[in-house]
C-alpha cells in the first residue's frame, strides 16, 4: 500500500468520531442529489412520454397560401391599401414520395410517416360527430406513434375495408368493434368502414375526434388525389428536434413545426424543474465541500505533531499534501457509496407510497447507472477540492515548530 495512502487511513481512523460524522454528511447530501435527479427525471419522462406518445416529434406540412402586394410598374407602392389573408385550404406536398425519402436519410431523423389528414364527419344512424380523419400508412405510422399499446378493444387494423377511432367517440356515437361507421368529408364523399378497433390514448379531446382509415381512404376523402398533407417523422434525440425541424425547412422549403414548438408551456416547465434540480444540487454541494474541508483542517491542526515528525523523518512536502488529498477522495468515494444507498432507497420508497389504477407508479423514479456514477464522480471531485486547502496548510508547517510549541 503506498506510503500516502497508508498514513491517510490511519489519520481517519484515529478520528473516528469526526471521520464518522462527515461520512454521514456526504451521504446525506449524495442521496439528496441521487433522489432529486431520480424523482425529476423520473417525472420529466413519464411527461415527455405522455405528451409524446401521442404526436409525432417534427410534423412537415406545405407552405400556407400568403397574400402578394400588387405593385404599378412606375413605382413600389402597393396597389391595395388593405391585404386579406386568404381561406387556407387542404393541400398536398408536392411531389411527397420523392421527399418522404429525403427525410428518411437526414442525420437525426429516426423515422418518418406519410399522413393524409382533414377534418370530417362520422355518422351513425342520426347520430353525427366532427372529427379529424387521419389516414395513415400502419406499417411506417407505428413507427411515429406506436397505437399497439393504447387499444382497448380490438387492434390497429386499418386497411380498406376497417377504420381504428377513439373510446370517446364510440361511446358517443354506440359503436363497438365489428359496427359500421360512415365516413363522410367536404364535397359529399363519403365511405363506410367497420370497426377493427377502440383506443385510449389518455387525453378525451383525441379520444373524442380521432379515426385512423388507410391513407388511399382518406385520400379520396379529402379530395387529395393520391397526395399527402402531412409527413410526421421521429428523431433520435427529442430535444434535437428543433434543430431538424430547422434543417427540413431549409433542404425542403416546406413549413416544418417541431413537438418543441407546439408545447412551449410543457418546455418552460421542464426547464425551471431541471434549473431547480441544478440549484438545489449547487448548493448541497457546497454545504458537502465546507463540511470536508472544515473536518480536514481541523485534523491539520490536531495532527501538527505527527506532520512535523513525519517531515523531520524526510517525508517529502508533496507526499503531505496527497495524503490530504488521499483524505478527501476517500471520503467523498465512502460517502458516496452510503449516500447511492440511501437515495436509491429513499426514492424507491416514495415511488411505492403512490400508484395509479394500473399499478404503476404515480411519481416514477429513473435509476440509471450515469446518475450513480455522476454522483459519485461529484462526491469525489468535491472531496479532492475540499482537501486542497487543508493539504497547503499542512505542507506549510515548519517541523521545528511544531515539534518544539506542538
Amino acid at each position: 500500500m503506498p506510503f500516502e495512502v497508508l498514513v491517510a487511513l490511519r489519520f481517519l481512523r484515529e478520528g473516528r468520531t469526526q471521520t464518522l460524522l462527515i461520512l454521514s454528511g456526504i451521504g446525506v447530501g449524495v442521496g439528496v442529489i441521487v433522489f432529486l435527479s431520480a424523482l425529476i427525471s423520473g417525472l420529466q419522462a413519464s411527461l415527455i412520454e405522455r405528451t409524446l406518445g401521442t404526436q409525432a416529434h417534427v410534423v412537415v406540412r406545405a407552405p400556407e397560401d400568403v397574400v402578394r402586394p400588387v405593385t404599378r410598374p412606375s413605382s413600389e407602392r402597393a396597389v391595395a391599401a388593405r391585404l386579406e389573408q386568404p381561406a387556407q385550404r387542404l393541400r398536398s406536398i408536392v411531389a411527397w414520395p420523392q421527399t418522404l425519402e429525403l427525410l428518411r436519410t437526414l442525420p437525426g431523423v429516426r423515422a418518418a410517416a406519410p399522413t393524409a389528414e382533414g377534418p370530417a364527419v362520422a355518422q351513425r344512424g342520426l347520430a353525427t360527430r366532427s372529427i379529424s380523419l387521419r389516414g395513415v400508412e400502419p406499417a411506417s405510422f407505428r413507427l411515429i406513434i406506436d397505437m399497439a399499446p393504447r387499444m382497448t378493444d380490438g387492434e390497429f387494423q386499418v386497411d380498406a375495408a376497417h377504420a381504428v377511432l377513439g373510446v370517446e367517440l364510440a361511446a358517443d356515437l354506440g359503436l363497438r368493434r365489428g359496427d359500421k361507421v360512415r365516413i363522410e368529408a367536404q364535397g359529399a364523399r363519403s365511405e363506410v368502414f367497420v370497426v377493427a378497433g377502440l383506443f385510449d390514448v389518455g387525453n378525451k379531446d383525441l379520444n373524442e375526434r380521432w379515426v385512423f382509415v388507410p391513407l388511399r381512404s382518406a385520400q379520396t376523402l379529402l379530395d387529395l388525389s393520391g397526395g399527402v398533407s402531412t409527413i410526421e417523422l421521429k428523431v433520435d434525440e427529442i430535444f434535437s428536434a428543433d434543430r431538424v425541424a430547422s434543417a427540413v425547412a431549409s433542404r425542403t422549403g416546406l413549413e416544418a413545426e417541431s413537438w418543441m414548438e407546439r408545447n412551449r408551456q410543457l418546455l418552460v416547465g421542464l426547464r425551471s424543474q431541471s434549473a431547480s434540480s441544478w440549484l438545489i444540487q449547487l448548493f448541497v454541494v457546497i454545504a458537502v465541500a465546507l463540511g470536508i474541508a472544515s473536518v480536514l483542517v481541523v485534523s491539520v491542526v490536531q495532527k501538527s505533531r505527527e506532520i512535523g515528525i513525519l517531515k523531520a523523518m524526510g517525508t517529502r512536502t508533496a507526499q503531505v499534501v496527497r495524503v490530504f488529498l488521499v483524505q478527501g477522495a476517500v471520503l467523498g468515494m465512502v460517502g458516496s457509496a452510503l449516500g447511492i444507498l440511501l437515495g436509491s432507497g429513499l426514492a424507491l420508497f416514495f415511488a411505492r407510497l403512490a400508484t395509479n389504477p394500473d399499478g404503476s407508479p404515480t411519481f416514477p423514479v429513473a435509476l440509471t447507472p450515469s446518475l450513480f456514477l455522476g454522483a459519485a464522480a461529484v462526491a469525489t471531485l468535491t472531496g479532492l477540492v475540499s482537501a486542497v486547502a487543508p493539504a497547503e496548510r499542512a505542507a506549510s508547517l515548519d517541523p521545528a515548530d511544531v515539534i518544539r510549541h506542538g
